[in-house]
Parts: C-alpha cells; structure tokens; sequence
C-alpha cells in the first residue's frame, strides 16, 4: 500500500495519542537513571573496586540482556500481529520490569555483582519487549506524514520524565561525598547513606513507581487493535508469520538495507548510551551527585533537540535527521575517547589539570561536557526519526512484524558494542582504548544508510 493510501486513515483522538505518548514519558526514567547515569556507574564503580573489571562485568551484562532481546523481539512482534491487541503484552512485561528494578534496592556493596546484573537484564529484556509492543501502535495512532513530529515529542517527553526523576535524585536523594548535602543543600531524604549506597540504589523502586504511574494513560485512553487469535494459535501463526516476513525482506531491499544500517549504528548509540556514564565515573572518579548533574545538563539539551528535530522531520525527512544526528554523536564520540586528564583530542590539544574547585574542576571535565552535549542534542532524534522513518515504510497490519525485526536490528548485534568494549578493555587495561570500539560501528551505519531510500519502501 502507498504512503498516500495509508495517509488517508483515520487519526487517533487527542487522548489516545497523549496517552502513547506518555509511554515514552513513563519508561524513560529506566534509561536514564539505571542503565546511564547513576546505577550503572556506581555497578562500575562502587559494587566492585577494580573499575575496569566492573566496566567489563557492566558490558557483558549488556550483552546478555541484547542477545536475549535479539533473538526474541522478532518472534514477540509477529505475535503482537497475530493476537491483535498489543495491551495485554505490555501489562505482562511492565510486571517484569517492576518487580526487577524494585529488586535493585538490595544490590547493595558487598552483596556482589551477579544479583544486581541478572535484575538488570531481566528489567531490560522486560522494557525492550514492552517497546516493542509500543511501538507497532504507531502506524495504526499517528498519519505517516505526522509520524516524524509525533515520534520526535514523545521521544522529548521521556527526556524530560527522565530529566525529572533525575533531578529529584540529585536535589533531594544522592549526597555531594565532600559535604554530605544534595544539590540543593539538604540532607538525603529517608536518612539515605550515601556510603551504602543507598542513593544509588533508591533509583531502581523510583524507577518502577514511575512506570507504573505514567504507564495507565495509555491502557486508559488510547485504542487497541482488536483482538486476533488465542494466545496458542497466535504463537504459531506468529512465527509462520515471520518466517515469510523474513523470505518477503528479499524483495523489500530498501528496508532491508535500513534495518541493517541500523542494526550496525544502534550499536554504536546503545554502547555510548550505556557507558559515557561509566566511563566518566571511572575516568573522573565522578560520583552519583556528579553524574546526576551530567545527566541533567544532558538531558536539558536532549529535550531541546528532540523539539527541534520534530520540526526538522517535517521539513526535510526522518532520514536527514537521522544521518546529521549520526555525524553529531560521531564527533562526539571521537571527542569523549580521546579526552584526558591533560588532554584531549588524542593529546593534540593539551589542557591545564590545575582543579579549580567545585564541580567539574578540571580542563578536562569541563572538555568532557561539551562533548557530552554534541551527545544530548543527537541521541533522541537519531532514535525517534528512526521510529519514524519506518512506521512510515510499512503498512499498519504489519507493524508488529516489522517492529519486531526494527528491535533485532537495534539488538541483534547489540553485544558487539559492547562486548568488543569489554574484551577491548580487559585485553589492554584501559577503558579509553576499549570504548574506541565504538566509532568504527558509528561509522559503518552511517555509511550503509547513506545509500537506503527514504521511504524505505521506495524503489
């Protein structure tokens, strides 16, 4: 069916795109304050004393949680087509997500490292499957030509419900390790020990009271597909259904050659996305009050260019948004790995290591942030154009299908990045060198999507 046809369905009430919407609003706080910002590092850097043994062990946690999700995602999307509603899915998994990062209250030091990653990689795979069933709704809420501005503000709205329960942690929760008080001068609420890591760990029941409260809107107001075939018949139709969606790509090169160039960058992103953070903490010896500073500076910035990109994507294509944001996350990549104390850019512009006092005292942290921000512009467009630029590519009866394979080609490859990051680092003791990795699968997918038609489905 041509774009025309499809542009011609009717659109979603107001409620019921807010309440998809909000779906970005409710998950986001996960990626931001767990797998970024403030959990994951202190995994990295408190739960363990070697910093890169704990970076490793971060990694291949990442890893577990995206071969998992890529070898099931595909097979949960053409469920999703087959069943019909995508409602009773979501609700299974956010049960999952929550009582995993609920759990993550008692990883506390000592406790060791293999409880606090098998409830990340459960919480994970919950959330990404969750995604999943999200994300095939759109086709079906949202006109194609309005997918891209659509796509691009929700992705906003999880920024800033990211940015918020962020700002709490830092204003209200985690203490400066210098002085005892939070960002606004108090002490953590709940009587919180910075030093158990009490501050840290708090972000995983936050995290699941946040889901569960912004999530409702969604199954309140916004419509469902009809139900389709009982959950054992939908099972078997759905993976008949995505073994002649895989033998159908042959002819569908334009979506073919997307999904892969995605397949490669998203590596690259989810690999910057889950270790700037650490590698900050272990680099700067930064602790939770300064990555949540760090992540509020980004998360501000995020929310400005996703904004701004829902505008870019009406104007010039889900595709240009996602290649200038592949150039900006590039550069910056480039500019974060070859940063120092002293240095950066490789040594070619030195800096003073003089410490000014107060927060990111030095030449190089302050380095470290600019780069930072090249990062929040980029990293929600590259992601919500990309959501659009398929949903504008297929038909709404098979969204399922295709959003399935759209979470493999984010996940199917996933442990690269990171794995590369993990043994790149454990075989040469530094985390600088490991995290280079993660340019050469920036690049590639940028390259790759260079030559994929826009629509995918043209010619």
């Amino acid at each position: 069916m041509t774009i025309a046809t499809e542009s011609r369905e009717p659109r979603t009430s107001r409620a019921g795109i807010t309440g998809w919407m909000l779906f970005d609003w409710a998950a986001q706080p996960f990626f931001t304050v767990i797998t970024t910002f403030i959990f994951g590092p202190y995994l990295v850097s408190r739960l363990t004393e070697d910093h890169a043994a704990g970076q490793a062990a971060w990694s291949y946690t990442l890893t577990l949680s995206g071969i998992l999700i890529a070898l099931l995602a595909p097979i949960m999307g053409s469920i999703a087509d087959a069943s019909g509603a995508r409602k009773p899915w979501i609700a299974v998994f956010a049960v999952i997500k929550i009582l995993s990062l609920a759990a993550l209250w008692y990883a506390a030091p000592g406790s060791g490292l293999l409880f606090a990653m098998a409830m990340i990689v459960l919480a994970t795979v919950a959330a990404e499957f969750s995604i999943v069933f999200n994300d095939s709704m759109m086709p079906r809420l949202v006109r194609p030509e309005d997918a891209g501005r659509i796509s691009n503000i929700a992705w906003g709205l999880g920024y800033l419900g990211g940015m918020i329960v962020l700002i709490a942690v830092v204003a209200l929760l985690a203490a400066n390790p210098e002085t005892g008080k939070t960002a606004i001068g108090i002490a953590p609420l709940f009587g919180l020990d910075a030093a158990a890591g009490e501050d840290a760990r708090i972000t995983g029941p936050i995290s699941a009271l946040w889901y569960l409260v912004f999530i409702l809107p969604m199954f309140f107001f916004t419509p469902d597909q009809e139900k389709g075939l009982p959950i054992a018949a939908a099972v078997r139709a759905g993976l008949a259904d995505l073994s002649a969606t895989l033998r159908d790509l042959k002819k569908k090169p334009g979506i073919l050659r997307f999904l892969i160039a995605r397949m490669i960058y998203q590596d690259g992103v989810n690999g910057l996305l889950a270790l700037g953070g650490t590698f900050a903490a272990g680099m700067f010896a930064w602790q939770t009050f300064e990555l949540g500073i760090y992540g509020i500076i980004l998360n501000v910035v995020a929310i400005g260019g996703c904004l701004y990109a829902s505008r870019l994507d009406k104007r010039l294509g889900s595709k240009t948004v996602v290649v200038m944001s592949l150039v900006c996350l590039t550069i910056a990549t480039v500019g974060i790995v070859s940063t120092g104390p002293g240095f950066t850019l490789f040594g070619l512009i030195p800096l003073p290591t003089a410490d000014s006092g107060g927060l990111f005292a030095t030449a190089a942290e302050k380095a470290y942030i600019l780069y930072g921000l090249l990062i929040g512009v980029a990293f929600g467009p590259v992601q919500a154009s990309a959501r659009s630029y398929l949903a504008q590519s297929i038909h709404p009866d098979e969204a399922g299908r295709y959003f399935g394979l759209y979470a493999l080609s984010g996940r199917a490859t996933s442990f690269l990045a990171p794995l590369s990051v993990a043994l790149i680092t454990t075989a040469t003791g530094s985390a600088r060198i490991g995290m280079m990795a993660l340019i050469a699968f920036l690049v590639v997918g940028f390259l790759l999507l260079l030559r994929t038609p826009y629509p995918a489905n043209k010619a």
